[in-house]
């Protein structure tokens, strides 16, 4: 037998049922959750902040940060007016059901109508890891190149909503968007797509429909 398999077997199967926990926790409290994933300056942060700025103050909303040190991107979330809670991983690359529990107890949850998560930046290990959200969501930048959805299958697999960031920066990156769906397309057919702006706010209207509709 090989032990090493082994033990990823049994990491990942703890892993999903304290997931489940978490999902039967948010559910029990009726609040809809989402966990954002993406590489490194994709906009996840951006994309919270903005989605705060309509959400807020008819939702109250709470953001769980996850990063490897720091609590920058979680003090951007609390300023624009969540309940905000810093998970750091330790070096970790991912969040996992286990961090996210923790993350929970620090939350009033009765007092909440959505959660936001913000996974580790990584395009590998977090798409591994179910934290016991409701939706999945990654966001993909357009100075990333259209190549990724190719490169990062698993990611693109596992997500109920993508959004495609920085389409302002369209004109001035080469970047096939027919060729970038395509390959997204192939892999999660009944994607959500969402193609918008942070900075000029384009495309927003769509992915806050979508957010708030839960």
């Amino acid at each position: 037998m090989n032990v090493n398999v082994q033990v990823v077997e049994n990491i990942m199967s703890a892993n999903e049922r304290l997931a489940a926990e978490n999902r039967k926790t948010l559910d029990g409290a009726d609040v809809f959750s989402i966990n954002i994933m993406a590489s490194p300056g994709a906009g996840k942060t951006s994309l919270i902040e903005r989605s705060l700025e309509t959400l807020l103050p008819g939702k109250n909303v709470a953001v769980i940060d996850g990063d490897v040190a720091t609590s920058i991107d979680a003090d951007r979330a609390a300023a624009a007016g969540a309940q905000a809670v810093q998970i750091n991983t330790g070096g970790n690359c991912h969040l996992d059901a286990v961090m996210l529990q923790e993350g929970l107890a620090q939350l009033d949850l009765e007092n909440i109508d959505m959660l936001i998560v913000e996974n580790v930046g990584n395009l590998i290990c977090p798409s591994a890891f179910d934290l016991g959200t409701h939706k999945s969501v990654l966001i993909a930048s357009v100075p990333e190149g259209d190549d990724k959805p190719y490169k990062y299958p698993a990611m693109y697999r596992g997500v109920d909503a993508l959004v495609i960031n920085k389409i302002d920066l369209l004109p001035y990156i080469p970047f096939d968007m027919d060729y970038f769906k395509q390959g997204v397309k192939i892999l999660n057919p009944d994607l959500q797509i969402f193609p918008l702006s942070c900075q000029t706010g384009e495309g927003l209207p769509a992915w806050l429909k979508w957010l708030e509709m839960g």
